[in-house]
């Protein structure tokens, strides 16, 4: 028996990840192998959502098994098992919450607000289960986005449930204000509004929570990844010199608060002329690619200039919704996926492991 698992394990070696290039079986994401008259099975659980690319994962490892002499039924049991990671120091944790992951930009206009909602929702189609965060108090955008309306209920008073849509929870002062309302509100009274839209609402066993950062790296900015607890952030720029002049000023503000770049999403990289198929190149040429080689971050992936986009995002029903076998919801699937793959290579977050000391007093 010990000689036939070491075979078959030698064999589902052969078997890499095509997102990592690894192995499975010396990463120990093979788990629980059991071997019984010609019967194999055995569980594979991946610290990332990627539901689209299990029937080809199960294919090749069935594949595998079934090369060893001797094995006629193999069952695989495909598990996504996605962890709490490390965050900034000394920021306190929020309950229900695995990874908060920030999408950001230097300036606004970048598209950074429909490159949040489209990864939160290929996320979501993955496998994962996602909550999106408007932190944009001057103009929240995901209400429109997620085709979503009306206030979030309370139940006690004190706390408030997310509105859904899609399978993905969220929240904005766009469901607490009067959408023609302008917030005419200082930063401070911007920040308290932000940390009890993130504290008071009732996220449900979240894997990722994306926030919709404001654009800038004002006061809201800095206060926000400050003290919300992020496992990384997600860069979005245009190619443009402009745009990439104020991306860099907010990898900087990351980096002076210790939240790590995941990686820089290029966004209208390249319009492609429906009518004759002539592309051009209106905002620069890979300016986002040319940053993220020149600061060793990863390039997550290139969006096109596309009038579709908009139009999908703007009717509530954003692109990987609305034509999720797309090309275009193809790129947002694999950007969303590596970014994932990257949260989940992280280091893990101890701090729930550690015993917590109270101080009492003899009486």
């Amino acid at each position: 028996m010990a000689a036939e698992q070491q075979a078959l394990l030698q064999a589902l070696q052969a078997v890499q990840d095509p997102n990592t290039g690894k192995d499975f079986v010396s990463t120990k994401a093979l788990k629980n192998l059991q071997v019984q008259d010609g019967d194999v099975s055995f569980d594979l659980e991946l610290g990332y959502p990627c539901k689209s690319q299990h029937p080809a994962l199960r294919k090749a490892l069935i594949a595998a098994a079934k090369s060893v002499p001797g094995v006629e039924n193999v069952s695989v049991n495909l598990q996504t098992k996605v962890l709490a990671h490390a965050v900034q120091r000394g920021v306190q944790l929020l309950p229900n919450v695995k990874n908060i992951i920030a999408v950001a930009s230097g300036k606004g206009g970048v598209g950074k607000s429909t490159t949040t909602v489209n990864l939160a929702l290929a996320l979501a189609a993955e496998g994962a289960k996602v909550g999106i965060l408007d932190a944009d108090i001057y103009g929240p955008s995901q209400p429109m986005m997620m085709g979503l309306e009306g206030r979030p209920e309370s139940t006690d008073g004190q706390t408030m449930e997310p509105l859904e849509n899609y399978g993905v929870q969220v929240i904005s002062i766009g469901f607490l204000v009067d959408k023609d309302e302008a917030m005419i509100w200082r930063g401070p009274m911007a920040t308290q509004a932000l940390e009890q839209l993130l504290r008071q609402t009732n996220w449900k066993d979240l894997d990722y929570l994306l926030v919709d950062m404001p654009p800038g790296t004002g006061d809201i900015q800095l206060t926000l990844s400050q003290r919300v607890p992020m496992t990384g952030a997600v860069i979005v720029t245009t190619p443009q010199d402009i745009a990439l002049l104020d991306a860099r000023k907010g990898i900087k503000m990351f980096e002076k608060v210790g939240v790590p770049i995941l990686g820089i999403v290029e966004n209208m990289a390249v319009y492609c002329c429906p009518n004759c198929g002539h592309t051009e190149h209106i905002f620069g040429a890979e300016g986002g690619k040319r940053m993220a080689a020149e600061y060793g971050m990863a390039y997550l992936g290139a969006l096109p200039l596309n009038m579709q986009i908009r139009l999908q995002a703007d009717n509530g029903q954003p692109t990987v919704v609305a034509d999720p076998d797309g090309d275009i919801a193809g790129i947002y699937r694999a950007v969303a996926r590596q970014v994932a793959i990257t949260v989940a290579g992280k280091a893990k977050d101890f701090s729930s492991k550690f015993p917590s000391i109270k101080i009492s007093k003899d009486t």
